[in-house]
């Protein structure tokens, strides 16, 4: 099964490409652009509480067989927060000091 590759920064909503260097996800593909990841959201997923890494790319020509973009299209579904400004800061407060390997 491959990564869905969301369009969008969940929290700013900015375009992110499947080429996108930008990107970042937690373990359930919760994806949020690096700024949002950095500056408000402090490394900590609103949905779930993990750590973030950068989303990998997927390759745009076919370098094996049935393995690319075109294979395996990114989702055009655009996902948003489900919790208020306010509280994602504040989960974000609560958590950021965790360290990583503890999450």
């Amino acid at each position: 099964m491959a990564l869905q590759l969301r369009p969008n920064c969940e929290y700013c909503d900015k375009d992110l490409p499947p080429n996108s260097t930008e990107a970042r996800i937690c373990s359930y593909e919760c994806t949020f652009c690096a700024d949002c990841v950095d500056t408000k959201l402090h490394n900590v997923c609103p949905n779930c509480g993990g750590g973030f890494m950068p989303r990998p790319i997927r390759p745009a020509t076919e370098r094996r067989p049935g393995v690319c973009v075109a294979k395996h299209p990114p989702s055009d579904k655009r996902v948003h927060l489900k919790y208020s400004i306010e509280d994602v800061a504040a989960h974000s407060a609560k958590h950021r000091d965790i360290a990583p390997e503890q999450r």
